[in-house]
Formats: structure tokens, sequence, C-alpha cells
């Protein structure tokens, strides 16, 4: 057993775990007020774009699990260093791409390595501080990521303004340098139970998430009826299919099915597939739309992006401190509600020539919306489940919500150039609004899944009589 960390030994654990999850959530957002420059500097077309952004999600969320595993295995200290220096690496990969195909494939290492640094950074943060305290750290965690995820967009238009988008990529060697340093001097060793990798489980999902989105991508070019798009379509569903039989009745699931047994898990992991899928797809065209149909600078646009961003800082908190008086799912419904109506305005909107003060109303209620419905529908996942699973809930989770963001730029993306014809403002508009529509039917969808999860019971039961 080891021994328990002194209270400078913690802190040193809260900074290293926050610092690293700090580089990993900014590049999840930090492209974002990028693609349109990048775009434009390799001459890629939309369906290319979106896999520098897909191909960091896609292997985010299909690896998590296994890298949680690893760290159990063979040290979390030892794999959560490699984690970040195969980020360090990829970075510069990313940085140094001569190509779209290249940069494509170092996010994809990117988010490999993002799969092994964030489950880590959370069990060494879990192993160091007690039960009694675990709360609090876990509270500064999520708000450092928080912050990466809201000031993201913001940094990455003022790096590329500044210097080029390949500094977005550049700004994570000194990150992880202090890492490094850190994790060698002040970190502890631990391990978890060293449970089987199962790796026949990983091939199959990650195939199938890999099928099912170039059906996606291709329809448009193809045909949606054609030999290749039905070809993968099918060998998608085939492979889901497969992946939860595998599932079913292996010794040691990745994503162990009886768990969806429980509607409140079952549902919540829907409705959170669901509205991420818009809001990823989302965050993947507006920036574009800011800067090539409004004239805005990379800057420009990611400051522009605050008005939605921005308020999970101040709606996320009071939203999880509501879930025990109202319920998740309450929160859950009416917070994706507002999501679709707000986007379903912007695509009602939306048009050349359009005022950017016509968005800031629609993007405030679609952001208080999807911060009143985050921390409910985790809640909900990780109180669903014993106490013993509850980290296998939470990887479950992130799977799910990254599948999602993969899934709904795919889908938006496809929307997206169905309606955009050629490359002039008006043809920009027209498929932006489309593509909104189809992330308000995702918001809606989502709310859908949220009416299925168990009402709250708020009775309280009276105290016992005191004995006389």
């Amino acid at each position: 057993m080891q021994d328990g960390h002194s209270g400078g030994d913690k802190n040193w654990v809260l900074g290293t775990a926050a610092l690293a999850s700090f580089m990993v959530a900014l590049d999840t957002m930090v492209l974002t007020s990028a693609l349109a420059t990048i775009r434009a500097d390799f001459s890629a077309p939309m369906e290319m774009l979106q896999w520098t952004v897909n191909a960091y999600n896609l292997s985010f969320a299909v690896l998590l699990l296994t890298g949680a595993a690893l760290g159990d295995r063979f040290g979390r200290r030892r794999m959560f260093a490699t984690g970040i220096a195969m980020f360090m690496l990829a970075s510069i990969a990313c940085a140094v791409a001569k190509s779209i195909v290249l940069l494509i494939a170092a996010r994809a290492a990117q988010g490999a390595a993002a799969a092994l640094t964030l489950p880590l950074a959370m069990a060494l943060l879990s192993a160091a501080f007690p039960r009694e305290e675990r709360a609090r750290a876990l509270g500064i965690f999520s708000s450092v990521t928080g912050f990466a995820l809201i000031a993201g967009p913001a940094m990455g238009g003022a790096l590329t303004e500044s210097f080029g988008w390949p500094w977005i990529f550049w700004i994570n060697v000194p990150i992880g340098l202090a890492a490094l340093a850190m994790i060698s001097t002040r970190l502890r060793e631990s391990f978890g139970p060293a449970l089987g990798l199962d790796f026949p489980g990983l091939v199959l999902v990650a195939a199938a998430a890999f099928a099912l989105v170039w059906a996606l991508l291709r329809g448009n070019d193809a045909g949606w009826t054609s030999a290749e798009v039905l070809t993968a379509l099918g060998g998608g569903i085939v492979l889901a299919a497969a992946f939860i039989g595998w599932e079913l009745r292996a010794k040691a699931p990745m994503v162990p099915m009886r768990l969806f047994g429980a509607p409140a898990f079952s549902s919540g992991i829907l409705a959170s597939f669901l509205f991420y899928a818009a809001m990823y797809g989302v965050l993947f065209l507006l920036p574009q739309l800011l800067q090539t149909a409004l004239g805005n600078t990379p800057l420009g646009a990611g400051l522009r992006l605050l008005p939605w961003t921005a308020t999970l800082f101040v709606t996320a908190p009071v939203a999880g401190a509501l879930v025990n008086r109202v319920g998740e799912r309450a929160l859950v419904v009416t917070g994706l509600l507002m999501q679709a109506i707000g986007l379903g305005w912007i695509a009602l909107v939306v048009a050349p020539g359009i005022d950017y003060s016509a968005l800031v109303t629609p993007l405030v209620l679609a952001g208080v919306g999807v911060s009143m419905a985050m921390p409910a529908v985790q809640n909900a996942v990780l109180s669903s489940v014993a106490l013993v699973e509850m980290g296998k809930a939470s990887g479950i989770f992130n799977m799910g919500r990254f599948l999602g963001g993969v899934f709904g730029v795919a889908l938006l993306v496809a929307t997206f150039s169905a309606r955009s014809a050629g490359n002039s403002t008006a043809d920009f508009t027209a498929g932006f609004a489309a593509a909104m529509v189809t992330s308000a039917v995702l918001s809606l969808g989502g709310a859908i899944a949220g009416w299925w999860l168990p009402a709250r019971d708020r009775t309280v039961a009276a105290p016992a009589p005191k004995s006389s």
C-alpha cells in the first residue's frame, strides 16, 4: 500500500495534474479559431479539414479506457509522463506539418497521447487526496480544465493572428517540459488493479466509428446510394454490433454492457452523445463563419465565441448546486431545449452581411442551456453505478461524449457541404444555416433522451425519534 501524501506533496500532484489537463483540454478547442487559416494555407476542402478535429477526438475516445488500464498495470506516474512526452512530440509534428494529411496524422497521435494523459491525471489526483479532500481537489482540477476550454478559441486566435497557426501547437512544448519536470521531482508512483486489456473491443469500436464517419464524409461526393458509402455504412453497423457482442462475453470488457441496464446510465450516455455532437459540430463551423462570412480575424472570432463558451463558468456551478434540489432530468431537458432553440434561432437569422450582435442572444441562450445539462447528465451517469465502478463509468461517459463530437462534426460537415455549392459568402451561410438546423435537431434528441432519466426522489425520511 502506498503511504499517504503530505500537504505539500498533494499540492504538487494537484498542480501537475491541472497543468497537464490544461494542455490537453486546450488542444480540443485551440484549433477552432485557426481552422479558416489552415484551410486556406493547405487549400483543404471542408471534408478533409474536419479530420484535423475528428482525428484527435476519435483516437482520444477509443483509447481513453485503455490509457487508464495501462497506468494501473505499468505505473500511473510512468505512463503519465510517457503520455505528456508523446503529446509534446505530436504537437511538434503538428507545428511542422507541410500538408493537411501530415497534420491529420499528427493530430491523431495527439489524441492517443491525450488518452494516456488525462485519465491518469485524475487517477493520480484521486490516489493523492483522501476522500474528504478529493471533492475540493477535483473542483480545482475541473476549473482549470474549464478555463482551458473557454480560453482555447481566443488563445488560438491570438497565436494564429500574431505568429501563425503552428504556434497553437508550439505552445505545448514549454507546458509539457514544465509538467515533466514536476513529475520527475515531485510525484510518486502508484498502481491500480492489473486488469486485462480489451484489445479486440478497442479495435472493433475504433473501426466501427471510423466506418460510420467515413460514410457521412463521402455521402455527398460519392452519392448516398453508392457502393462505397453503403459498404462503409453497413460495415460500421456490423462492426458496432460485433463490438456489443464481444463486450457481452469478454472477461474484462472495456464497456461492461450491464451498466446500460440502469435507465439513468443509458439515458445519460445517449443524451450526452447527442448534445456533444451538436456542440462540437457548431464549434467546428461557427469560427469559420465568423471569419469567412463576417470578416473577423482569428482573434476576433475567438473572442466572439465567449458569449457562448463563457456561460460554462457562470452556469455550471449553479446547475451543479441545483441538481440535488430539482433533479437531473429537469436540468437536462430544460437545458437542451434551450440549446435547441438557440441554435435554431441562429439558423433562422444567419445571412450574408448579418451583424454579429444578432447572434449574441441565441449564443448566450444555447450556452446557458448546455452548461445546465453538462453537470446534471454527468451526475446522473456516475450516480447510477456502484462506487467501485465509478471510474469505469466515467471513462465510458467521456468516451461517449468524444465519439459524439466525432459524429457531430462529420454530420454537420456533410449537411454543410450538401447545401454549400461554392465558395461565396452566400453559399457558406446557406450551408451553415442547414448545419445549425441539424445541430438543433441533435439537441432536441438529447432533450428527449434526457426525459427518460429517472425523476429525482426528493422525499426525505423523517428523523427517528430520540430515545428517552
